[in-house]
């Protein structure tokens, strides 16, 4: 029925290009070796949780009713001239520095792809679908709560500037589901996220733990073509996707930092070489600046604390360099790691700048301001988002700063000298001090106790309401991001 309307739309408006739909399997280039077919989940129930409108505008779902939105993302019939069928991907990787070469997806597929105005290619990747040839002895289910966990984790990092996936879809299910580490039985729900790319480092470990060379240069030449596609003039391709890929990764991380956000399982199966963030299970942002917080209850040895998380990226990324080593020039693919820690600090930096509103003024007074920033932050325990929100703009939010809250602290003769570098810089938006968002007296935070809220009026009383509403303060945030 759902292609059936959607061709209806079409004869009426004449093309499928003036709504912004172009269908792109290309993952099918790849042909066999790559991803199993998989049949999607029947759920006892569909009910929809949350419809990413603005994003389903950008590439020409905006007009899916809602019955076509039901029976594509949650039915996961196809979409038009796309996948016919799920596609589980393939890849191993390693999992707190464990090698594990039973992986795959276990519980998600790629659902479909398609282009935006722009070109590029995207993928719709489900979590919680059912189970596949990965699964093992997991049901392939996603919790309800684990959803919609993910959709405030996409939106706030969205908001923040941080280059991640985004929550396109969330429909409860209807199951109930047991966890060994959450009251059971709980709700069950599917998610959609729209991704620039599934294919993560541990794809290419797959195909070098057992040998596959023609597949990994196959794979290497996809994601230049898509991806990359700038590179295909250098003469040595493996070495220079190696190093845009680092670059793209380094300024992940670094804006994590600049974010105050802990992704909590940095295993090298869950990095994309696209440098995107993505698949958010115990992620936190910092309640306060501390290098050693942890977001995941099971990462006892601190691994990949907030403090840890460039040196996990890393890690990962010589694990990326070692699987080309087969098809590329060992020398070349180390020359290709070494911007790595520039461009982390480039990107940390940059960040950090954007979320205080001010422009920069040269590598050395920026890196001054960052060092007094962390000083500060360190020696007060004051809350992480607090001074971005009560100094955004620098000299234009004195009166406010200085009047709110946290007025004391800045009164301190240890914010004397980040004050004077933060009040000497030009504000980058005026405009933006005038939006609603700084009207209000507490900056927009998304820390563990206020997820726990949110999801305790879902489960005792089923009140979507502050759900809803820390969504829309969460973009009202990032409206003077984008301002600015």
């Amino acid at each position: 029925m759902a292609i059936r309307v959607w061709n209806k739309v079409r004869k009426e408006s004449d093309t499928l290009a003036e709504l912004r739909y172009r269908p792109a399997p290309r993952f099918l280039e790849l042909g066999p070796g790559f991803a199993d077919e998989v049949a999607p989940a029947e759920f006892p129930e569909h009910v929809l949780r949350f419809r990413n409108q603005r994003w389903a505008e950008r590439v020409g779902l905006g007009t899916l009713s809602d019955d076509e939105w039901l029976a594509h993302f949650a039915r996961f019939e196809p979409l038009p001239h796309n996948l016919e069928r799920p596609l589980a991907l393939r890849y191993h990787g390693h999992q707190f520095n464990s090698y594990n070469p039973e992986l795959g997806d276990g519980r998600g597929f790629l659902f479909a792809q398609l282009e935006d105005a722009h070109g590029r290619l995207l993928d719709l990747g489900s979590k919680g679908s059912g189970k596949t040839p990965y699964s093992r002895t997991a049901d392939g289910r996603l919790t309800l709560k684990g959803g919609v966990r993910e959709v405030l984790a996409t939106e706030m990092l969205e908001a923040l500037g941080v280059y991640t996936s985004k929550s396109f879809s969330l429909f409860e299910t209807g199951e109930p589901l047991f966890r060994g580490d959450e009251p059971s039985p709980t709700r069950s729900s599917v998610l959609v996220r729209l991704s620039h790319s599934h294919v993560r480092i541990g794809t290419f470990q797959r195909f070098y733990y057992l040998g596959e060379n023609a597949h990994s240069q196959k794979l290497l030449d996809y994601c230049i073509r898509y991806f990359y596609p700038e590179l295909e003039a250098e003469a040595e391709h493996a070495s220079a996707f190696l190093r845009e890929v680092t670059r793209r990764s380094a300024r992940l991380c670094g804006h994590w930092l600049a974010a105050g956000f802990v992704h909590g399982v940095l295993n090298s199966d869950n990095m994309t070489v696209t440098g995107e963030s993505f698949d958010y299970g115990p992620y936190r942002f910092l309640p306060h600046y501390d290098p050693n917080f942890v977001a995941a209850y099971f990462d006892s040895a601190g691994l990949y604390a907030f403090g840890n998380q460039p040196r996990a990226v890393f890690r990962n990324l010589e694990r990326l360099a070692e699987t080309l080593t087969e098809i590329a020039d060992e020398t070349a693919l180390g020359e290709a790691l070494r911007e790595f820690t520039s461009e982390l600090t480039r990107a940390r930096t940059d960040g950090l700048l954007a979320r205080l509103g001010v422009a920069s003024a040269g590598h050395d007074s920026d890196q001054r301001l960052v060092n007094l920033l962390l000083d500060f932050l360190t020696a007060t325990r004051m809350p992480y988002d607090r001074v971005f929100f009560d100094w955004f703009g620098g000299a234009a939010s004195r009166e406010r700063a200085l009047g709110g809250p946290a007025g004391a602290y800045y009164e301190r003769p240890a914010f004397s000298a980040l004050r004077s570098e933060i009040e000497a810089r030009s504000p980058v938006s005026q405009a933006a001090l005038s939006a609603p968002y700084f009207q209000r007296t507490e900056p927009c935070t998304l820390l563990i106790d206020e997820i726990e809220r949110i999801w305790l009026a879902i489960a005792e009383r089923d009140d979507w309401t502050p759900f809803t509403q820390k969504i829309a303060e969460i973009r009202e945030l990032g409206a003077t991001q984008k301002q600015s």
